[in-house]
């Protein structure tokens, strides 16, 4: 699933491309929007919120989008091949004269009024990547968690906003946690936190997330030359993998 880089990315790509511009073409293929038409609104900015995008538009309506698992956006120049968007798997077109935002297997769709966005993102934590982070209220909601395995709670978005499991495996790496180590045994939560903050933030300016152990399934740890493992977080069906090395991420004894 993106993660909250992919999002902040995507949104820096629509602020450029679509920001300040009239729509000339609105085409949402999703059964509760299909009849929603957002021609000759003007993009004000678009902005991310954890793994949630936020297009919104001058009439006091917000386009919200989810990619869950497969989705993407992509923006080609208006008139291209490309922006002609006829594949099926099209849920979302958004163009100006100029260029042509589409948007592919996107997971959720929604059109709100633009004061209403907080019913569908209110039940989340602080986002990572927001300007500021109340810290205290992502602690919290972490100290509410109890003895919840560390990477379920990272991996919570009403916790925090914007970890999937990448940033989950990479920031728990960075602090030599084993995964499975309770929340409530965690020496510095905010420490973690802040980690996993800074992750994100070099991932948005370099493109690419860190890649000492997520995906690595045995090859040598960066540290130590410990084949890297995988185990489960949370349970079926929301299971997810966890990458992580047996030596520095040893559980305790």
């Amino acid at each position: 699933m993106p993660e909250g880089d992919v999002l902040r990315r995507t949104a820096d790509r629509f602020q450029l491309a679509l920001t300040g511009h009239v729509v000339v073409r609105s085409d949402l293929r999703w059964p509760s929007a299909a009849t929603v038409d957002l021609t000759g609104t003007t993009v004000l900015e678009t902005r991310s919120y954890g793994k949630h995008l936020l297009t919104r538009f001058d009439d006091g309506r917000t386009l919200h989008t989810h990619l869950r698992m497969e989705g993407y956006w992509r923006i080609w120049r208006t008139g291209s091949r490309e922006a002609a968007a006829r594949s099926p798997q099209v849920r979302a077109v958004l163009a100006t004269e100029e260029w042509t935002a589409v948007g592919h297997h996107l997971g959720m769709l929604d059109v709100v009024r633009t004061r209403d966005e907080r019913t569908l993102l209110g039940h989340l934590g602080p986002d990572l990547l927001g300007e500021t982070v109340d810290v205290d209220e992502a602690l919290r909601r972490w100290s509410a968690r109890g003895s919840t395995p560390a990477a379920e709670v990272l991996l919570d978005q009403t916790v925090v906003a914007g970890i999937g499991t990448i940033f989950a495996a990479e920031s728990l790496f960075a602090e030599r946690l084993w995964p499975w180590t309770p929340a409530d045994a965690v020496p510095d939560p905010s420490r973690l936190l802040a980690v996993a903050r800074r992750q994100l933030q070099r991932a948005v300016a370099e493109g690419r997330p860190p890649g000492h152990v997520h995906g690595r399934l045995r090859r040598p740890c960066h540290r130590c030359g410990t084949p890297i493992a995988v185990g489960q977080a949370r349970k079926p069906p929301m299971e997810r993998p966890i990458f992580y090395c047996p030596r520095c991420q040893a559980a305790p004894a």
